[in-house]
Formats: C-alpha cells, sequence, structure tokens
C-alpha cells in the first residue's frame, strides 16, 4: 500500500486472454450452418456454459430467422433459471476524484470541466435515508480510483450505509464498484459485509485497452485482469465483470467477457456473479464519448444480450439506466436479471436538488424514470419485482450458490422472496396505482404455485408483512 492506493505488482502475471485465438474463432465460424446454431441453443437450455467455439458462432449468426431462435433462447433460458423477476438496485456515487485519465470517462483526471465531490458521512446518511424512503434495499456503491478511495474508505462507507435505518427501511446489500485492491485490501472491503464487487476490464483487448487508458493506476492492464483473482483469494466469492462496448469490437470483448468467465472457473470452480456490458454515453466535458471508435448498434446490442445469457447460463445480466426506456423494455425478454431503477448518478444529488448535478456525473443517463414508474412497467410486463437478498445472507454465494443454481433449487426461493420484498415495496412505498398493479401480479404468481408447504409458509410470511413485520425470507 502507498499513498493510499495498492501497490502495482504485476511481475508474473499473464493474460488469459487469447487474442489470437478470439480472432481465429470469429474468423472460422464465419456463415455458421444452421442445424449448428440449433444444436447450440438447445445445449444452452440444458443449461450448459458455452465454450469459445460455439459463443463464436452465435455471434457470427446473421440469419434473421437464427437470430430470432437466439432470442427466443435467450428468453426461454431466462425463465428456466430465473424465473420471471427481475433484481431492482440503485447505484449510489461516493466520490469522483480520480487519477486516472480514461479516454472516455467524465471522472477522468485531465477534465477541468467536473466538479470533483466527496461525500462526508452526514452526507451519505442522507442519499441512504433518500434512497430507503424510495423503497430501495439494494445498492451498488461506486468510487473513483484515488488515494482518498482506499480500501479502510470503502469499509468504513460501506459499514455506514448498513447502519442507516429510516422508518420500515435499510439498505441490506451493498455491492461495490471500484478500484482492484490488494489482497489485504479486499479482505478488509469483505469485512464490512460487501456483496458483489464489480471490476469491470473495460477492453479486453490490450492495445485498445492501453491507449484508452494512457495515465494513472488503472493504466496497468494485467493488474486490473487479475483484479477479481485477488478478491477471490481474499475470499469474496461473489465478483461481478464488464466490458464498455464501444471501444472496441462487441464480439471480442464478448468472447473477451467468456474467457474470463472461464479462466475464474478454472481457477476457482464458480464464475462470475454477474457481467455487465454498458455502452458508452455521452459525458461532460468529454467530446470522446460523442463518437465512440466502435459504437454498437441498437440490433447488435440486442444479440450481444441474448448471446451472453446463452453463454453463460446462471451468471446474471446487468442492463442499467445508460439505455433508453425502449430499449430497456426490448431487452428484458432477451435473458436481463438486474437493472437499476430511479437513478441518480449526480454526487449528492438524491437528497439534493442540484440543477448542475450532471457537472458531478460520471455520464448522462437514457432512462431516468422513478423507482415507482420502473415497478409499474414491469408489473404490467408480468415480470415480478425483487429486491431479496437472502442468497447473500444465508451464505448461497460463489460455488455454494451454484450447487443450489445447477439442479434448479434457486429459483425455489428466489420467486418467493422476490414476492416477499416486492410486498414490502407494496406496503411501505407504492404509489396507489402501482400497489393496485403489485397485488395483481403477486396474485398471479401465487395462482402458478402449486399448493404445497412452501405455498403455504409464504402465505403465512405475507399476511405477517401486512401486519408490520419485515425482512421475512426464505
Amino acid at each position: 500500500m502507498k499513498n493510499g492506493l495498492p501497490t502495482i505488482q504485476a511481475e508474473g502475471l499473464t493474460s488469459f486472454i487469447p487474442e489470437a485465438e478470439i480472432h481465429g474463432l470469429l474468423e472460422q465460424t464465419r456463415r455458421p450452418d444452421p442445424a449448428r446454431v440449433r444444436d447450440i441453443i438447445r445445449k444452452s437450455l440444458d443449461k450448459n456454459r458455452l465454450d469459445p467455439v460455439e459463443t463464436a458462432t452465435l455471434i457470427n449468426t446473421e440469419d434473421p430467422e437464427l437470430i430470432e431462435e437466439i432470442f427466443n433462447g435467450a428468453h426461454e433460458l431466462k425463465e428456466r433459471v430465473y424465473g420471471n423477476r427481475i433484481v431492482l438496485f440503485a447505484p449510489l456515487y461516493i466520490g469522483n476524484k480520480c487519477v486516472n485519465n480514461c479516454a472516455y470517462c467524465g471522472f477522468r483526471c485531465t477534465n477541468e470541466d467536473v466538479t470533483r465531490k466527496t461525500l462526508t458521512f452526514t452526507e451519505l446518511e442522507n442519499e441512504v435515508r433518500a434512497l430507503v424512503d424510495k423503497g430501495h434495499k439494494r445498492l451498488i456503491m461506486v468510487y473513483g480510483e484515488h488515494p482518498d478511495y482506499d480500501a479502510q474508505f470503502i469499509h468504513d462507507t460501506v459499514r455506514h450505509v448498513y447502519a442507516q435505518k429510516h422508518g420500515n427501511g435499510e439498505i441490506r446489500r451493498v455491492n461495490i464498484n471500484a478500484a482492484p485492491l490488494d489482497v489485504e485490501g479486499f479482505r478488509l472491503v469483505k469485512s464490512a459485509g460487501i456483496g458483489t464487487y464489480q471490476i469491470f476490464q473495460e477492453s479486453y483487448h490490450e492495445e485498445t485497452y492501453r491507449r484508452m487508458h494512457p495515465s494513472g493506476l488503472k493504466s496497468h492492464f494485467l493488474w486490473r485482469l487479475h483484479g477479481l483473482d485477488r478478491a477471490q483469494e481474499a475470499g469474496i466469492d461473489d465478483v461481478g465483470i464488464g466490458a464498455l462496448m464501444g471501444l472496441y469490437d462487441w464480439r471480442f470483448e464478448v468472447m473477451g467477457l467468456l474467457y474470463h468467465t472461464i479462466h475464474l472457473e478454472d481457477r476457482f470452480n464458480v464464475g462470475p456473479h454477474t457481467i455487465s456490458f454498458p455502452r458508452i454515453e455521452p459525458a461532460f466535458g468529454t467530446a470522446f464519448t460523442e463518437n465512440p471508435p466502435h459504437r454498437v448498434s441498437d440490433d447488435d446490442f440486442k444479440k450481444l444480450v441474448a448471446i451472453l445469457r446463452l453463454s453463460v447460463p446462471y451468471t446474471g445480466l446487468i442492463l442499467t439506466c445508460r439505455e433508453s426506456v425502449k430499449l430497456r423494455n426490448e431487452l428484458l425478454p432477451f435473458g436481463v436479471s438486474q437493472i437499476d431503477a430511479g437513478s441518480n448518478i449526480g454526487i449528492g444529488a438524491y437528497s439534493v436538488q442540484d440543477k448542475e448535478a450532471y457537472k458531478k456525473s460520471q455520464f448522462v443517463l437514457g432512462d431516468q424514470r422513478s423507482l415507482d414508474a420502473v415497478i409499474h412497467e414491469l408489473c404490467d410486463a408480468r415480470y415480478i419485482p425483487s429486491f431479496c437478498t437472502g442468497c447473500y445472507r444465508l451464505g448461497r454465494t460463489g460455488e455454494h450458490f451454484m450447487e443450489f443454481a445447477i439442479p434448479g433449487f434457486v429459483k425455489r426461493y428466489c420467486t418467493p422472496n422476490a414476492i416477499l420484498t416486492f410486498t414490502e415495496y407494496i406496503e411501505d412505498y407504492a404509489s396507489p396505482e402501482t400497489a393496485r398493479a403489485g397485488l395483481r401480479q403477486i396474485q398471479w404468481e401465487l395462482d402458478r404455485m402449486p399448493d404445497n408447504a412452501q405455498k403455504q409458509q409464504l402465505t403465512d410470511r405475507l399476511e405477517k408483512i401486512r401486519e408490520g413485520q419485515r425482512d421475512l425470507y426464505f
């Protein structure tokens, strides 16, 4: 540790992203045989992770009818593994100081237009209470890469968030999106009780990565690439990976995400808990974002999401408010399992009306609906919103999670827990219109369930929630 940041120790590290092999597979699988594409979809529907050749084959599928079959396969697989639930969370930006100079980021250290801000602990309390008062239970806390945001600071801010109780609500799960740490730093952060630790590689293409990150700690490709290995070594068994679509060819980045998954499976016997695939969006004072070098079209974006779902059946797919309302709604059937809602990425902007919040934001949001509005639309589309945190708090994480997920047991917990947490939202926070839509959706879910002991337990717990109890889960 030096000046609050970990000392880069990249000696002996090698890349597990075989660039030549990826380019070769993408070339070799051009114009795939339709029967082969259908075989691959069937393999995925049996809940088997695809190998690189199979994923490259889906990537190279261009026939509109086959692409529609990929979409349908992704939808069916999502239903088989996750049901029709959608997990909801909110991002909470803690500070935008940064030592890095990422070409695409509004927080880069050379951006003199951005207003630098770090939440005080009092401001953090206000932000959490504002989020809780909207009904949120799950956060992703986001930090710039700066000596002020070291492992101790992350630990302390997480503990402070968990300590806040307001009315009937509190934050029950905090995920982290922050700079890579050393093993000691990850252990400290884990002790705060975090959920998933996310590190996005941004681009798995090393030359592109180095060009996009010319200076700062983030300029070290291998240190970042192996960041989640160190997290696993520290005992954080829920990790999240991601790539920023638009820096390089999306086809290569999807393959990079798959190889990263395979690496984690091979070394730790469990892949990433989540995969994120944000596209570059405009950022204040950042001309680069207006014309990304490899802009991803909406059609290609839909395709890559569906392919990721088929490639990694048991990994959660996160779709953020970067995208428009229309596109988010179109993508939900293709395998998305988590979305943020009611998001505000201006630092301190949940609790204070700030006309210049955009000057403290990393990029521009495409979906600015309230949490209540998003939930209403989810119910109308026959999804069950979920704020569940049961698996994480009962130790069903990492490899243990897979013991439940692969036989399909986890779905038996997920839908009942979604109903319980959604009922809390309806009782405490929902508008009258959303409450009516939510109660209809819950009844629809209950009607679909077999009459057994678990259903009786669920209905008993629902009654307890209506009587005032909270935080009941399977």
